[in-house]
């Protein structure tokens, strides 16, 4: 397995990382734990060396199921949890953020009980705090790195002056942003920044949860827990019209004898050098289907042809319903 180094803080991980989300919630049927547990040992097996978990996952149970998987083998991986929503209130996501710097220690000193571990490599925050300054946002993470018990700072879904005002108090390792083919927002500002100010970048949803893997269609039936149920961009009408970007990915797909899940994920490890996406699974096959796409090799000219393509594809439906969007770019 190839290895990057998320911008210019020294943190070495795994080209392609294992977002473990799903492993415990948001869509449809919980896996089995054991099963789990064997998935996330053969991902280490298979040189992954990133996973991706938060408190809120379950909520709790994902980081109990990584603690439990990687402990044995812990000098060996880069775990990253998350900070900041609240959960105290009934034990649920109510998505409220909650961004005090006591909360932060509190959810640090829990996660790493839970993680079975003295210290976390990256501790971000999930969503912006609106009513709790930046400033001691970083200024809490910085005490906890000072501590021993996080190594690295970072942010999922900040706006452009959040990053900057947070990288001035404890430099930011990581943006951890939505991004892949059908969601290119963060082509326009926020990858320049990161560029201008060393910071790495991860994106989660690399595979348009599933959609761009090519196993979706509009009559595609979700369990009733599942997360995109309530998004936009998986009604069926959004389907539909979305499937000529997975056609897109069949095409060149097949001039490389690779999957469109391939080409997804080839096509983003392609724009920089410092991007580590972290698709999620829940299967082995598909596992070894996502790492088969660090060694695709695309030649410029496969990349504008995508590119080009891609610029005449307008994607249909909002990725988050209002309530969620709003949480985003602060």
């Amino acid at each position: 397995m190839q290895k990057r180094t998320l911008g210019s803080s020294g943190l070495e991980v795994s080209a392609l990382g294992l977002g473990c989300m799903g492993m415990s919630a948001s869509y449809g049927r919980i896996p089995d734990k054991q099963e789990m547990i064997s998935l996330l040992r053969a991902a280490v097996d298979r040189g992954i060396t990133f996973f991706d978990t938060a408190e809120v996952y379950g909520p709790f149970t994902n980081e109990e199921l990584v603690g439990e998987a990687l402990s044995p083998i812990r000098d060996k991986v880069v775990i990253a949890t998350k900070f900041g929503f609240d959960l105290k209130t009934t034990g649920q996501p109510t998505w409220g953020v909650d961004s005090r710097p006591e909360h932060i220690k509190e959810v640090a000193d829990a996660s790493l009980k839970r993680l079975r571990t003295d210290y976390i490599d990256l501790f971000y925050q999930h969503r912006v705090d609106p009513r709790v300054p930046i400033e001691d946002v970083a200024g809490a993470v910085k005490d906890l790195i000072d501590s021993g018990k996080v190594r690295h700072f970072g942010l999922s879904e900040p706006g452009l002056e959040t990053i900057r005002r947070a990288h001035a108090v404890q430099p930011v390792t990581a943006i951890q942003n939505e991004y892949s083919l059908w969601t290119r927002t963060p082509e326009a500002e926020v990858l320049p920044l990161l560029e201008e100010l060393g910071i790495g970048f991860v994106p989660y949803s690399p595979l348009g949860r599933g959609f761009l893997t090519g196993k979706i269609d509009e009559s595609t039936q979700f369990e009733s827990t599942d997360f995109r149920n309530i998004l936009p961009r998986f009604s069926a009408e959004a389907r539909k019209a979305n499937q000529t970007l997975v056609d897109l990915l069949k095409s060149i797909g097949e001039s490389k004898n690779a999957t469109p899940a391939q080409i997804a994920l080839a096509w983003l490890l392609a724009q920089k050098p410092w991007i580590v996406p972290i698709p999620g699974t829940t299967k082995l096959n598909r596992l070894e289907e996502n790492i088969g796409a660090v060694e695709l090799d695309l030649s410029d000219a496969d990349l504008r042809e995508i590119d080009s393509a891609a610029s005449k594809i307008t994607v249909e439906g909002e990725r988050y319903p209002e309530q969620l969007q709003r949480m985003t770019g602060l």
